[in-house]
């Protein structure tokens, strides 16, 4: 954060914690006498100052908590927006809420100020009073809009607290699921659970999700492949794993020493494996199930390099092969290790994922 930005949240922050005492001034706010007006209030052009001098003569009429003055209220704070005087507009409706604690539309006060405060660059006092509105505060609809909503769709932005971004998501599929994109959201939660280590609520969240798949969702290209890998996963038995990367290559090796389709194909990832030439996108994957490995085998002489390929690493392995077929004589088998935290005996293990078909490049 700039210099410039480090000073207006504190200044705005200084705001936020002086309010009580800015308010002991019965004159900061107005009472029923419009004569009580603080000439602080009154400010901007003429045209400005002479608008505000009539909004607080009308506010001196209505009744506290009334409709009135609500309309009242809200069109001073939107007088201050106008012109960029959000110090102002924390100020006065800090002065209503506190002086007013039982004001049935306090939450949509503390939701304007909240507004102002994102627009002098302190967000992390923003999300303060958005949290507050929903811990403390009844639900309030203007406009058909949900105060709460608006509260948790700013929130999920603002608070990079895994936890929270958890409570939010579920927030907002419980109460407001005819108002948000399902689809979108239950992914968001799924990741938001995968970061917080709560893996089976995670794979349940992409479970929810998967009816939904096809809408776009904004970082996550292939969000669908994603959901469903980690779903039938999940289910599948998971027997086709082995211990360690050198007891899977042995296994494979000793399959094509024998010439043997049936055991290789027994060694072949049940749920996810791909087959598909190094150009082809993630989401163009080709299931190899729908392959016989018998016809490529039968009549050829499969060989496989002496070592990994030099690419291969801690987590993913590719061994070259070749002697499959003439259009496509090389394949690159692809070894991976398996990520699935909720399981100890699963997670670290290795599977044979895929098959990259010819020369990398």
């Amino acid at each position: 954060m700039d210099i410039k930005k480090k000073h207006i949240v504190f200044k705005s922050f200084t705001v936020f914690l002086t309010i009580s005492l800015i308010t002991v001034s019965c004159n900061l706010i107005p009472g029923r006498d419009a004569s009580l007006v603080d000439p602080y209030y009154i400010t901007g052009s003429r045209e400005d100052r002479e608008k505000l001098k009539e909004l607080f003569n009308l506010l001196s009429l209505e009744e506290y908590g009334s409709e009135g003055e609500f309309a009242v209220i809200r069109e001073i704070a939107a007088s201050f927006a106008k012109i960029g005087d959000y110090e102002r507009l924390i100020n006065f409706l800090s002065a209503r809420t506190i002086n007013n604690p039982f004001d049935p539309y306090n939450s949509y006060y503390y939701l304007m100020i909240a507004y102002a405060f994102i627009q002098l660059d302190s967000e992390p006092i923003a999300a303060l009073y958005f949290d507050m509105i929903l811990k403390n505060y009844p639900d309030l609809a203007i406009n058909d809009e949900s105060i709460h909503l608006v509260c948790l769709r700013h929130l999920i932005n603002l608070n990079d607290k895994i936890e929270r971004q958890v409570w939010y998501y579920n927030e907002l599929i419980t109460r407001f699921p005819d108002k948000i994109d399902l689809g979108t959201t239950y992914f968001m939660l799924g990741q938001a659970c995968e970061q917080a280590g709560d893996w089976n609520n995670a794979v349940q969240a992409y479970a929810n999700y998967l009816p939904y798949a096809g809408a776009i969702i904004t970082g996550f290209p292939n969000a669908e492949q994603y959901a469903r890998q980690k779903v039938d996963f999940s289910k599948s038995p998971k027997d086709w794993t082995f211990e360690s990367l050198p007891a899977l290559r042995a296994a494979v090796e000793n399959a094509i020493d024998e010439n043997n389709p049936w055991t290789l194909m027994q060694y072949q990832a049940k749920v996810n494996f791909f087959a598909r030439s190094w150009e082809q996108m993630e989401v163009e994957n080709i299931r190899m199930t729908a392959f016989n490995l018998a016809q490529f085998m039968y009549g050829n002489r499969i060989r496989y390099a002496s070592t990994l390929d030099a690419s291969s690493n801690a987590t993913e392995a590719f061994l070259r092969t070749t002697g499959w077929s003439l259009s496509l004589n090389t394949w690159y088998l692809y070894f991976r290790k398996i990520y699935f935290p909720q399981d100890p005996e699963i997670h670290g293990r290795w599977e044979w994922a895929g098959i990259y078909y010819g020369e990398k490049f």
